[in-house]
């Protein structure tokens, strides 16, 4: 379906890019005034994305804004049910760990958890992720400028990610495209649904091959992944990688980038990481809770419940706001503030309970890598005092634009 709409575009304003520059000043709004409020995040900006109430049973949606009510939501499974999002991301993506409960997923998450190995990780940082950086930061390192982000953080991770799966660097538009269009189902019907299949058919091709012929890469690995005598299915397989394609890459380009703007726009917590990386972990840390790249999430009501002392009636989709939980001042102490010296505490950017991120460890991996190419390769890093107006934007999803710095 090529053709001279960009599906980037498309999915990056559907999800608030240009329409919600800060949404914290609103989400402290909200949450002062009560935890759980009636609404989607579209409904209580009053911008016009995604109609995710269309996508409950009752019509009745809430978005949950106080870190208390986001985590009493996502450690109850039993109460909210994931598998809504059957009716939305099931469409395209087919039946995945996104819409499990338990205990489907408890099994399923098993047998994909053998993938992501420490054993693996070491390997793929080693193999992959180092030298694709090197690769990227090589390109422009000897120029004295650079856009961080469409040069480094936008391109590395879905390269990492082809990288993991073995799949050919010629390939790697056209997959990043097609990810993309997938996750946009809600915008456009009939192109997620035709990225969905012309994933399914390239991938049905290499999972034949690799379990003919297994290697050492990641479909080879699922081909192979076995618990208590099961296996996983093709289905479950194209399934896994059609998510992993949006999920690997989008969340880690825009988690990377988020860092990024909030080291380069406080030069001082940036010469402190430069000089000590030891702070490394808690300046991932606070970024995530700072700018988290992806700021909700939704499950369903399976009956009548009461949420931080809000009722919530059974068939209700609850949003819940990873993003407004991570601002809750009850929490941290001036949450608006990035600061790395802050004594690190459990935050929800890779949400909470059975559903936590199963690639959390990739990320953190591959942004703690990027970050010290980085520094190692660009002295004196700062952003381009001639570019404008450089910020993070985005309701659902968030991330600078762009990154325009000058270095050397």
């Amino acid at each position: 379906m090529a053709d001279d709409d960009d599906p980037f575009q498309v999915f990056n304003h559907a999800s608030g890019s240009g329409l919600v520059r800060d949404p914290y000043p609103r989400f402290a709004e909200l949450r002062a005034q009560c935890p759980v409020h009636q609404g989607t995040a579209g409904q209580l900006f009053g911008v016009p994305l995604i109609d995710q109430a269309a996508f409950s049973e009752t019509g009745a949606y809430y978005t949950a804004c106080s870190y208390a009510a986001v985590a009493q939501v996502l450690l109850d499974g039993e109460t909210f049910s994931s598998s809504g999002y059957g009716k939305t991301m099931g469409l395209v993506m087919g039946h995945s760990i996104l819409e499990m409960d338990e205990p489907e997923h408890h099994r399923y998450r098993s047998l994909l958890q053998q993938a992501f190995s420490q054993k693996a990780m070491d390997r793929w940082e080693r193999e992959l992720v180092a030298p694709i950086v090197s690769r990227c930061v090589d390109r422009f390192v000897d120029r004295g400028h650079a856009d961080l982000v469409r040069e480094l953080t936008f391109p590395f991770p879905l390269e990492v990610i082809a990288g993991m799966l073995g799949l050919p660097d010629e390939d790697l538009p056209r997959f990043h495209r097609l990810a993309v269009e997938l996750i946009s189902i809600a915008v456009d019907v009939a192109r997620g649904i035709a990225a969905s299949q012309q994933l399914r058919d390239y991938f049905a091709e290499i999972l034949a091959a690799r379990r003919a012929r297994p290697g050492d890469d990641l479909i080879s690995v699922l081909a192979l992944a076995e618990l208590d005598g099961q296996r996983l299915t093709d289905e479950e397989i194209f399934a896994f990688l059609r998510l992993l394609l949006p999920a690997g890459a989008e969340t880690t380009y825009r988690s990377s980038s988020n860092l990024f703007f909030g080291l380069l726009t406080s030069p001082d917590q940036l010469a402190a990481l430069r000089a000590d990386r030891s702070l490394m972990r808690r300046a991932i840390e606070e970024a995530l809770r700072w700018e988290p790249p992806l700021t909700g999430i939704a499950r369903t009501a399976t009956r009548d419940a009461v949420v931080d002392g809000v009722p919530i009636p059974k068939g209700s989709v609850v949003g819940v706001s990873l993003g407004a939980a991570n601002h809750d001042p009850t929490r941290w102490e001036d949450p608006e503030r990035f600061d790395i010296f802050r004594e690190p505490k459990q935050h929800l950017a890779f949400a909470y309970g059975n559903h936590t991120c199963l690639g959390m460890h990739l990320a953190r991996m591959e942004t703690r890598v990027v970050v010290d190419a980085v520094l190692d390769r660009l002295p004196n890093l700062r952003l381009d005092p001639d570019a404008e107006d450089v910020h993070v934007t985005g309701l659902t999803f968030r991330a600078p634009a762009r990154l325009p710095v000058v270095f050397g």
